[in-house]
């Protein structure tokens, strides 16, 4: 039976979990065995450079972190050596940062993630990994949009020019 100190204690780190788990943006969870020190550093300089919380964690402690936090199906991959990289603001982040580190590394493998309250297998994260940025995603849009109303407006002066009006002569760009 644990001393009433250790499992104040343990409670204290589920609480503090829990809380984690319930303002995260997005969370991942990784096997790190047989990383060295050296490696574990560069990724760890990653993640903080990212914005990204990473921890190891115990398993048990966080199958009753995910419980609370209505995640109850982290638990099933929640077996070996488990880390957790939680971001508050970026749901990419944690993502790019360990699946990029995953590529380069044989012994450290993604195990599942979650993002809005659901939980997403390995494979998902990996996707998530590959979405560019979000200014990159921007720009594509307005690209997007632009293309479509160029087009509207060749198609407008088209007709007009069929009908006998003069074309309008149009601006240059800039």
């Amino acid at each position: 039976m644990p001393s009433e100190k250790v499992l104040q204690d343990k409670q204290a780190l589920v609480a503090n979990l829990t809380e984690k788990l319930n303002g995260a943006a997005a969370g991942v969870l990784v096997s790190y065995q047989g990383t060295n020190v050296a490696d574990d550093t560069q990724l760890r300089r990653q993640l903080r450079e990212a914005g990204v919380e990473y921890a190891v964690v115990k398993n048990t402690l966080l199958g009753r972190a995910a419980d609370n936090a209505n995640l109850s199906e982290l638990k099933s991959v929640l077996s070996g050596t488990t880390a957790l990289a939680i971001s508050t603001t970026d749901e990419l982040a944690p993502a790019k940062v360990l699946c990029a580190f995953a590529e380069k590394h044989n012994n450290f493998t993604v195990k599942a993630g979650f993002m809005d309250g659901k939980v997403v297998d390995a494979a998902t994260v990996t996707a998530l990994s590959k979405v560019p940025p979000r200014e990159t995603l921007l720009a594509m849009l307005a690209g997007g949009l632009n293309a479509t109303i160029a087009g509207l407006a060749r198609a407008i002066n088209a007709v007009a020019e069929k009908q006998g009006a003069p074309a309008a002569e149009a601006p240059a760009e800039a």
